[in-house]
């Protein structure tokens, strides 16, 4: 597996996230893939998606589908 350069990304938080510090991360702004990670461990693993898995989950996540 390929060790992807995360370093100079700039991550973002959920408009929706709540404050509590349990958040999700996503840098969303590279190349054929979509970065995620843990905001409370930012030097820790992150997992990569590509953009259509990406996209495809989020819309699952807006429409209900993974909440039933």
């Amino acid at each position: 597996m390929e060790e992807v350069g995360m370093t100079r990304v700039t991550w973002r938080k959920s408009t929706r996230s709540n404050g509590s510090g349990d958040c999700v991360e996503v840098a969303d702004g590279l190349t054929d893939m979509v970065g995620l990670r843990d905001s409370k461990d930012p030097n820790g693993p992150v997992l990569t998606f590509d953009p259509q898995a990406w996209a495809r989950f989020v819309a699952g996540v807006r429409h209900d589908s993974f909440i039933r």
